[in-house]
């Protein structure tokens, strides 16, 4: 087991403005950033013998979670198109295969060697926490590179082959109480978190801690499991009668649905302020999307961004997907770019095997620069983690917009 990193200290060093990081500057990362900004070219046909690189991508298409899955696969898909289109990566073409792991753990290993018998030499994976652990035992046995756009646990980069693009979950909990406390969003905070979960309640653990750091006063705390997700009366009424202006909510966003239309029902309405489980709080069935106008959240990515890397993908997206993307997306788009720039800078070519092709982008991982939809900047160490800045977005007319 590699040792974790402490990164939060310097992610919120500019006290989480709702900012991309700074640009890249060195060779290679300007390469790649050209490359996602520029418009499709003509495919090179410099690879005559037929090698191509193979790259998987695993995530919940059904279910529940299906919004999360989807979006990074259409994403790393996509990415895998506007490379190719572009010239390929040191000039061969990229092939992508896609599997289905249902929001299961066994089934997320399954898909995994699905791919593998496919070819797969590097996986975009997998989307959740528990279901991207669960795959990590089988890639490190098989020394493959896995690259994770959103598994958020801490354990998802436990082995030195696995790296992820999103902040993980104790960041998220202290960066959200950092941002409360910076912004001045809140006076009495509640929460209610989901004990049962991995991600929801690390979250939680992590901004209590920030919460007293910043004098942040928390006013309710109260726990539900998958088993009792239906009713948030008790939780909503114990909040609201210890007078919490603000409800912080590290959970995912169907739970959420159901939290904001029954606080609504109860006449309650303070600020909901979520981590990137709300993301696809307005995809949700039947669930009435202005009961959500002005829920903040932590996430990386804003679709309204007016930069060009921004507008080009949301275009694209819309056109090819019929749906604005979300920040998973945006994860697993600047994930394949990732794996296109750690290839590069070691020069590997798709004939490596897949254990050799793993040792050159761990080591190119810990050298990069790389800039993307995420983050002007995004570096890593050895620790897997991503070192950059995160950001907010409030929920205003039924999308998405920038914080600031």
């Amino acid at each position: 087991m590699k040792k974790f990193k402490k990164v939060i200290s310097s992610l919120m060093a500019s006290a989480l403005v709702v900012s991309m990081l700074a640009g890249c500057t060195d060779a290679a990362s300007t390469e790649t950033t050209d490359a996602q900004a520029q418009p499709a070219q003509e495919a090179s046909s410099s690879s005559d013998n037929g090698a191509t690189f193979k790259i998987g991508a695993i995530g919940p298409l059904t279910g529940g979670a299906a919004a999360y899955g989807n979006a990074v696969c259409n994403a790393a898909e996509l990415a895998v198109e506007d490379i190719n289109a572009a010239g390929g990566i040191n000039g061969y073409q990229v092939e992508y295969n896609k599997e289905d792991d249902e929001l299961n753990a066994e089934k997320s290993v399954n898909a995994y060697n699905t791919l593998k018998d496919w070819g797969m030499q590097i996986l975009v994976g997998s989307t959740t926490s528990a279901c991207s652990i669960a795959v990590s035992e089988y890639t490190k046995a098989d020394n493959m590179f896995q690259l994770t756009p959103s598994g958020s646990a801490e354990e998802c980069v436990t082995y030195d082959n696995v790296f992820r693009v999103c902040f993980s979950d104790p960041n998220q909990g202290i960066a959200s109480a950092q941002y409360i406390a910076d912004h001045n969003l809140a006076t009495k905070i509640g929460i209610i978190y989901d004990s049962s979960d991995v991600y929801s309640n690390g979250i939680y653990q992590k901004f209590a801690e920030e919460a007293k750091n910043k004098n942040l006063e928390i006013v309710s705390a109260e726990a539900f499991t998958q088993d009792n997700n239906t009713d948030f009366s008790v939780q909503l009424q114990k909040a609201k009668d210890a007078g919490a202006d603000l409800v912080f909510l590290p959970i995912y966003y169907k739970d959420a649905s159901l939290i904001l239309t029954q606080a609504n029902t109860m006449g309650y309405a303070p600020t909901f302020f979520g981590v990137d489980g709300m993301d696809g709080i307005l995809t949700v069935e039947n669930f009435d999307t202005k009961l959500a106008e002005g829920v903040m959240l932590l996430t990386p990515f804003a679709a309204d961004a007016t930069d060009d890397l921004t507008v080009n993908f949301v275009k694209k997206y819309e056109e090819k997907y019929g749906e604005t993307p979300n920040q998973f997306a945006a994860d697993a788009y600047d994930a394949v770019f990732i794996i296109k720039q750690a290839i590069e800078a070691k020069g590997a070519t798709p004939d490596m095997s897949t254990a050799d092709l793993c040792e050159a982008l761990k080591t190119a991982m810990t050298e990069i620069e790389a800039a993307g939809l995420t983050s002007s900047k995004m570096t890593w160490d050895a620790s897997g983690e991503p070192n950059k800045e995160p950001k907010a977005v409030v929920i205003k007319d039924g999308a998405y917009v920038s914080a600031e």
